[in-house]
């Protein structure tokens, strides 16, 4: 999961984060995140938590030692750096999805998904990057990565390894699709 460490200002934000983390166990699907007890990071492990689903949350030391860490999670991996941050998160996720979020969220969602072009990720499969959009936070960044394409910096092949979800059941249905063998990554942007 990657999203915001603040709240926002919209409401809806924060709904759709702990509607989202009680779809994921009432899937049976456990939360994989950035081990955050603040902003929309601690509503969707805390709604998890409530429900009775698995968190696992991956904190650097630093930002354990700021008072931020969500103590309260099944399992809180503290890490030296960001870095190992996301290789750990990486490493524990089958799949990726964004909620509303800032520079972190972005650079998360570019980061997993330059990995599944690469093929970095720890297995052959293309992990899924789902961008859940009931309301239209990611439509500019989608329009963005189309544009990438028309200009020749994305292939179209790997333009699809961003998708979008309108809806909750549409985000767990995109992750669910992921085809443990797919390569399809193509190695160049």
């Amino acid at each position: 999961m990657f999203c915001g460490s603040a709240s926002g200002v919209d409401p809806a934000h924060r709904a759709l984060a702990v509607d989202f983390g009680e779809a994921l166990v009432a899937a049976d699907l456990g939360l994989v995140y950035g081990g955050g007890d603040v902003g929309l990071m601690g509503a969707i492990a805390d709604a998890v938590m409530a429900a009775g689903g698995s968190v696992v949350g991956v904190i650097p030391t630093f930002l354990r030692a700021r008072e931020v860490a969500h103590e309260g999670v099944t399992e809180l991996i503290e890490v030296a750096d960001m870095h190992e941050r996301k290789k750990e998160m990486y490493r524990r996720a089958d799949a990726f999805v964004a909620l509303p979020g800032g520079y972190g969220t972005f650079e998360e969602v570019f980061e997993a998904t330059t990995w599944s072009q690469l093929g970095l990720h720890e297995t052959t499969a293309v992990k899924p990057v789902v961008l859940l959009d009931p309301a239209g936070f990611w439509t500019p960044l989608s329009a963005f990565l189309d544009q990438a394409v028309e200009a020749g910096y994305v292939k179209a092949a790997n333009r699809r390894l961003v998708q979008e979800a309108r809806s909750i059941p549409e985000a767990l249905a995109r992750c669910a699709d992921a085809d443990p063998g797919d390569s399809r990554h193509t190695a160049n942007a």
